[in-house]
């Protein structure tokens, strides 16, 4: 059942993001839910604040404050459950309809984090397998696995010509 579970996301009052996240945790496993509601989260990054006396301390700060993460099959019980939930003020929607958050959305919000195994590095060559650019052939410059993109050097109209793509849009070139 939670592989048809989709995220989905709550507006909360600002400063209750982590309570409503633990609440509703504990109203899951307290409920036996843990197949509708497999996961909360609140999305945080940290960060190295410099104050005037020149020291330094990092702290963690919320992606998005007043918004909390579901990951849940959405049932008229589960709406339930987490409406009722203090501090929650709805879902993020029209008419508080929740709508899910496309698989893009969720990993360019950082959400979740896929996995990326890539057969190619830099210098290798690659074929470019989807886009506008389909079956240009070109050479790795830079890669990044953690934002999913890759940079490769192609020969277009006789000049070399930097262009950016997702990991999943080239190939290494059988030599």
């Amino acid at each position: 059942m939670s592989d048809e579970a989709k995220w989905y996301v709550i507006h909360t009052y600002s400063g209750y993001e982590n309570k409503v996240a633990s609440t509703l945790q504990t109203t899951v496993e307290n409920r036996g839910l843990q197949d509708m509601i497999p996961d909360v989260k609140v999305p945080t990054e940290i960060v190295t604040e410099i104050k005037d006396d020149g020291s330094s301390k990092e702290v963690e700060r919320k992606l998005f404050p007043g918004y909390v993460f579901v990951k849940m099959v959405y049932t008229d019980e589960t709406w339930y459950v987490v409406r009722n939930i203090r501090g929650c003020t709805g879902f993020v929607g029209p008419s508080s309809k929740p709508v899910p958050l496309t698989e893009s959305e969720v990993y360019k919000m950082g959400v979740e984090t896929r996995v990326v195994e890539v057969s190619y590095e830099v210098g290798d060559q690659v074929r470019i397998i989807d886009g506008p650019l389909e079956d240009f052939v070109g050479i790795v410059d830079e890669l990044d696995t953690d934002k999913n993109y890759v940079k490769v050097t192609i020969s277009m109209f006789g000049r070399e010509t930097p262009v950016e793509l997702e990991l999943n849009q080239a190939e290494k070139l059988e030599d």
